[in-house]
């Protein structure tokens, strides 16, 4: 199932008190990207973000979750409607996450 526009304009809306916080379409999902690093993704209308450190430690009960088979497990993320939550959460994730790689 893909995920709906409506439900990534949501999660955009949630976070727009961060600076640089974007998307790109991916096969029907949505890859989000904050200051150029990706930290998660929209997929089947959930948000999943990369399990680094500080994500698990302010969400130490939450479930992990495969975006699509095949992937590796995600951080799902049911406090959606916490928009302070959100912008701490992907805030605090930005330094732990790979720079984006360069294309050759």
């Amino acid at each position: 199932m893909a995920s709906s526009k409506e439900y990534l304009d949501f999660i955009l809306e949630q976070l727009s008190d961060l600076n640089d916080v974007s998307a790109r379409a991916m096969m029907g999902e949505y890859i989000l990207y904050y200051r150029g690093k990706v930290f998660g993704g929209i997929y089947d209308d959930r948000l999943l973000v990369k399990p680094v450190s500080s994500a698990l430690q302010m969400m130490p009960d939450a479930e992990m979750e495969l975006p699509y088979d095949g992937a590796k497990e995600m951080i799902l993320v049911d406090d959606v409607d916490n928009r302070q939550f959100l912008c701490k959460l992907v805030g605090s994730m930005w330094k732990e996450l790979p720079e984006k790689k360069k294309k050759k």
